[in-house]
């Protein structure tokens, strides 16, 4: 029998899992890359991104980090170089197409409209009838051809591609503005010598202050630090051409992930964190537990709240949030600060500035900001204001009846995170995140090919479209408005032991009953599923 024929779209880490494990199955995966090379957000970004959690939580299982990466942080450019060493480890680079672009996917099969209980029919990920047609055109030829597949994956992240930009009123948007405005998408992907020269000896206001925001006003802030004197008394360069950052929220922010000498992810990756939370599909027994544990959650949370607040200034400088820390936790909008005093430096001598605003319009000189009650003028503004995801895997079928189905919520509906009950021999990868984007990948991507494989079975439509509803209720009640965003949170171990017991693995995947409650869970843990 013929090899079936999986269509993989993207190459960053999700993808590449995805092809990874697809070949350990004698699966035949052919991987679509729209750029030139592998990685993802990590292939070009801002020259002094780091990784933001230790390394040991973001590394293959079977393939770890080398000796010679020392730092708990790595670059930019040793994450790359790591990306690059798994992927010619494992012999990937062959079945990548490099420009590529999926312009559109088309399914020629039975309507999803007819199947009564089961996915695909059967249950099962290849049904008697059915195929993807996958419509790729070569960016660099100009030519487009058609692949006609068994089964596709969808590895195209959340992070990336598809902006998400403010709307302004008629004659008050970035058309008015003499300087210059671009997504930090752009930013990031500028070769690093053109993105300083974007920046250099301008004011800069910066809109968003997740990641990405905070990575660029630092820049900007560095950029600027380094030039000479002007010859205005003793004001520095930096003072001359500040970096502002305009936002709506504050959100939490950690100075280390080791709070009163405790390993932050040992407790957000133990057993012992997922019983103090209510959990989808729970028991009654671990329901009653969760309550009863409600007081030592709090109390931990609070905890590290007042350490956050004692080693930041975060009062000082009205930075504050207004929720928990808690809430930010499950939501994915924890911060971590490398090197804060550097930042706060910047913050108390004004070569970075705060500015905290529900909305802002442009002006010829820069923004007004709280209907035109300030100005601030700028040469150049930059939207760190993230991504449409959602939009980008809408866009990519033909069909309007599947893209529906994606956007019938606003958090996308996927039984494990992965399937989605009504599109045929279709999986999605790495759009719902955790902690670690790289760990929840691993496993998601271990489960689609075991699934391929026919290792077992998915359950009728009815009971997945329940513990999807399971599942956003809980994203609901953990995050409230930012459940959009289907971060796993302090249910990653929890996801994992759903996955496995599809699977036929055990759960508990370390030896004694201490261990497992309380150590922490990591990719390790996972090597020899």
């Amino acid at each position: 029998m013929d090899k079936k024929q999986i269509a993989i779209i993207g190459a960053g880490v999700a993808g590449l899992l995805a092809c990874k494990n697809c070949l350990s199955k004698g699966f035949n995966p052919i991987v679509f890359e729209s750029g030139p090379d592998i990685g993802g957000v990590w292939a070009r970004t801002i020259k002094s991104t780091r990784l933001q959690i230790p390394k040991p939580m973001y590394q293959f299982s079977d393939f770890p980090w080398p000796d010679s990466v020392t730092d708990d942080f790595p670059t930019q450019k040793q994450m790359i170089n790591y990306i690059h060493s798994y992927a010619t480890h494992f012999n990937l680079t062959p079945h990548i197409n490099f420009h590529s672009l999926v312009k559109q996917i088309s399914y020629d099969g039975p309507s999803s409209e007819k199947w009564t209980s089961l996915w695909n029919g059967t249950g099962e990920a290849f049904p008697p009838e059915g195929k993807w047609n996958v419509t790729v055109e070569n960016t660099q030829t100009a030519t487009t051809k058609v692949y006609t597949v068994d089964f596709v994956i969808l590895c195209v992240g959340r992070f990336k591609d598809v902006p998400n930009l403010p709307e302004f009123p008629a004659g008050k948007g970035p058309e008015v503005f003499r300087g210059r405005a671009v997504h930090s998408q752009t930013f990031a992907e500028m070769d690093h010598d053109a993105a300083e020269e974007l920046v250099k000896g301008k004011r800069v206001v910066v809109v968003g202050f997740g990641k990405s925001g905070l990575d660029i006003a630092r820049e900007c802030s560095t950029i600027n630090a380094k030039l000479p004197d002007f010859t205005t008394g003793s004001r520095k360069a930096g003072l001359e051409y500040p970096c502002t950052i305009v936002y709506r929220t504050d959100h939490w922010k950690l100075a280390n992930w080791f709070p009163m000498g405790i390993p932050f992810m040992n407790i957000l990756f133990s057993r012992f964190t997922v019983l103090l939370v209510h959990k989808p599909g729970e028991s009654l027994l671990l329901s009653l537990l969760a309550t009863l544990l409600t007081p030592v959650r709090w109390a931990f949370w609070k905890l590290a709240e007042t350490h956050a607040k004692m080693t930041l200034p975060l009062s000082k400088f009205n930075m504050v949030p207004q929720h928990s820390l808690l809430k930010d936790a499950n939501s994915g909008l924890i911060m971590y600060m490398p090197d804060p005093d550097n930042f706060f430096d910047a913050v108390k001598k004004g070569s970075i500035k705060l500015q905290k605003s529900q909305h802002f319009t442009f002006s010829e000189k820069g923004i007004s900001i709280e209907d035109n009650k300030k100005e601030i003028e700028a040469d150049v503004v930059i939207f760190a204001t993230g991504f449409n995801g959602v939009e980008k895997i809408k866009n990519l079928f033909e069909s309007s009846t599947f893209g529906h189905f994606i956007t019938d919520t606003p958090r996308v509906g996927l039984y494990r995170e992965s399937i989605h009950p009504r599109i045929p021999q279709l999986a999605v990868i790495g759009f719902s995140d955790g902690i670690s984007a790289l760990y929840t990948s691993e496993m998601s991507s271990r489960w689609v090919a075991a699934l391929l494989e026919g290792a077992f079975k998915l359950p009728s439509i009815n009971e997945m479209q329940k513990e999807i509803v399971r599942w956003d209720e809980y994203m609901k009640q953990a995050t409230g408005e930012y459940h959009y965003r289907s971060f796993l949170g302090a249910l990653e171990i929890w996801y994992n032991d759903q996955l496995c017991k599809d699977m036929g693995v055990n759960p508990m995947r370390k030896k004694g009953l201490l261990a497992n409650l309380f150590q922490a869970y990591g990719p390790m843990d996972y090597a020899h599923i």
